[in-house]
């Protein structure tokens, strides 16, 4: 298990893309893992075949075995629990100086099993909301997939009054995300990632200057076409849409994203990146805590085109681009009221009190890709000057008189950006 983030203790198999005795090369991509504030794809040390992975969904300390890779005459044996006993991990403390942790051992393959059987399956955070609060995990019935706990199916108990939460208006829905192909186009393709409370249509203004290559749209959940669920995080939601991506089977794209958007495809980006060739971030989230709070929950409330208009022409630093035909459609796809809820549920999982509740400065550091920030010095929704502290390697297209809607406001302008980096 490899440490991703400072103060990282554990981390979270979030998937393997390698079965059991699968043969590997190094390089390969062989494991997700997830923290509570990173994702990251692992790739193969050495060439070899895998064995004795630990399940999806375990939480493995730093350092400690997380399968093994065997050399072509190597005898396959039993799970080698001893050697994972033995193995120590140096680290170091708060104060520099150096510190020696011992893994927990895994057990043998028939008391894993019976482990996992017993064990809840439950995401790392569910797991410590659950501590924290003496919750017992074992009498809560998982919403996630393949019945996963997540961290608001855990409900702590407490004398203070709670109003109901936005999500009981609606019904978790299963199924894959929607993805929206353009017809015709060729060489590696663009995938498309849209903001909070918008749909797949938002690109349109941008596509004339991306024409000749496939595109890809894929709708947020809760959003569009998309299955309207409960999403408990960041890590949550980009688990999602990565999954989405990955049965794409694409072996490599360009990636663009806007606001929410934009932090999902770096995130992706981050975790993806040897199918990554290129990617384009259109005022993203994840650069720092200020978001204005008041136009999502705003937007989030409205439920006629007459509430909505005045929250949409805040997006933008030309009122007249949010036209009363503009405002009358946008209304007309979130009519439904179980969307709505969903996308406030979200927001509130998302941005708790106004604030963004993840931060991607670290991805940004580590992506080597051909990186550009797209944003408008009127943003008013999230600060421009956010985009200052990228590293020198991303370029920076900052455009004065335009909103939170660059690709909207100056269709040209932003799609010869987009053209640019292709």
């Amino acid at each position: 298990m490899p440490k991703v983030d400072m103060d990282m203790a554990t981390g979270t198999i979030a998937a393997w893309h390698v079965e059991e005795g699968a043969k590997v090369a190094k390089g390969d991509p062989i494991f997700d893992i997830e923290t509570d504030k990173a994702a990251m794809e692992v790739e193969a040390p050495a060439d070899g075949t895998l064995h004795h992975p630990v399940p999806e969904g375990a939480e493995v300390p730093i350092g400690a075995p997380v399968a093994w890779l065997y050399g072509e005459d190597e005898e396959i044996g039993e799970p080698p629990a001893e050697q994972a006993q033995k193995l120590e991990v140096s680290t170091k403390t708060p104060n520099g100086e150096s510190d020696t942790v011992t893994p927990t051992a895994r057990p043998s393959a028939p008391d894993t099993e019976a482990a996992e059987q017993d064990k809840p399956r439950a995401t790392p955070k569910a797991r410590k909301l659950a501590r924290d609060n003496g919750v017992d995990l074992s009498g809560i019935e998982g919403t996630g997939p393949r019945g996963r706990i997540q961290a608001a199916d855990v409900i702590v108990l407490d004398d203070t009054p709670r109003q109901a939460p936005a999500s009981a208006a609606f019904t978790d829905e299963a199924g894959p995300l929607s993805v929206i192909r353009s017809k015709g186009g060729t060489g590696m393709p663009i995938v498309l990632i849209h903001g909070f409370a918008n749909e797949a249509a938002a690109w349109s203004p941008i596509e004339a200057h991306l024409t000749g290559r496939p595109l890809i749209r894929i709708e947020l959940p809760c959003h569009g076409k998309s299955p309207k669920r409960r999403v408990t995080g960041f890590a949550d939601l980009v688990s999602d849409i990565r999954r989405a991506l990955d049965d794409l089977d694409l072996q490599t794209t360009h990636l663009v994203g806007h606001s929410l958007g934009g932090a999902v495809a770096l995130a992706i980006a981050d975790t993806r990146a040897s199918r990554i060739d290129s990617l384009t971030l259109i005022a993203p989230a994840g650069f720092g805590p200020d978001i204005n709070g008041a136009v999502l929950d705003g937007i989030g409330r409205a439920t006629r085109a007459e509430s909505l208009g005045p929250w949409l022409r805040q997006l933008v630093a030309d009122e007249t681009v949010i036209t009363d035909r503009y405002v009358r459609a946008a209304m007309m796809s979130r009519k439904d009221p179980a969307l709505r809820a969903a996308q406030r549920a979200m927001a509130d999982a998302l941005f708790p009190d106004a604030t963004q509740a993840f931060d991607l400065r670290p991805a940004l550091s580590r992506i080597a890709i051909p990186t550009r920030i797209i944003w408008g010095k009127r943003d008013g929704i999230i600060p421009w000057r956010h985009a200052l502290g990228a590293p020198g390697r991303v370029g920076l297209h900052l455009f004065d008189g335009l909103g939170h809607l660059p690709h909207m406001e100056s269709p040209d302008a932003i799609g010869q950006c987009i053209a640019a980096t292709l």
